[in-house]
């Protein structure tokens, strides 16, 4: 009787699109892993000009282990069916893991282990997403060419939001994102 109660549960998440089936793993490196995230050599020059021929949009989001707040944007925020297909045709998404050492290249082309280049990124929390323009100016370091960063968990209205904001290049017009999350919010709380 709980197998098919717990099976219910499931069916009404899945089709009412609160929660998506399981579809993040955890890694050997104790990341939250998903169908959406690329995995590449980690040169952010190649990263940005295979996500630009594609017709998507850079996003870096940087992890750590044992991030509870990483584990609440990949329960409660990422599975969302209106959040992960939306991230999944809009965006290109490479993780770095804020203490991992795999190689990573900069825009600027130096290299350093994710955990150097966190540090120069000046990036203190977990979840951190960073969002590039299409084009990348080869002397500037990845901090610097973001032009977006949202550090730290949020909820999925926000999150939604600020993914469309950055498709509709919000951030070189006049209303800033709060305002634009704003007016989004309260069009969908009608």
């Amino acid at each position: 009787m709980i197998g098919i109660f717990a099976a219910l549960l499931l069916f009404v998440g899945i089709t009412t699109g609160a929660v998506g089936p399981a579809w993040s793993e955890m890694g050997d490196d104790g990341l939250h892993k998903t169908s959406w995230m690329r995995d590449t050599f980690k040169d952010l020059s190649e990263d940005l000009a295979e996500a630009t021929a594609e017709g998507k949009r850079l996003m870096i989001i940087i992890e750590q282990r044992g991030c509870i707040y990483c584990k609440k944007m990949h329960e409660e925020v990422f599975p969302r069916s209106e959040i992960s297909s939306f991230i999944e045709e809009n965006f290109f998404v490479v993780q770095i893991n804020m203490f991992g050492d795999v190689e990573v290249t900069d825009f600027d082309g130096e290299a350093l282990p994710e955990k150097e280049i966190v540090k120069k990124w000046g990036a203190l929390f977990t979840p951190t997403l960073m969002f590039f323009p299409e084009t990348v100016s080869g002397d500037m370091p990845a901090n610097r060419a973001a032009v977006v960063q949202m550090p730290g968990a949020f909820g999925r209205h926000t999150t939604l939001n600020l993914l469309n904001w950055v498709m509709e290049k919000g951030y070189e017009g006049e209303e800033s994102f709060q305002k634009y999350h704003a007016r989004k919010f309260a069009a969908q709380q009608q």
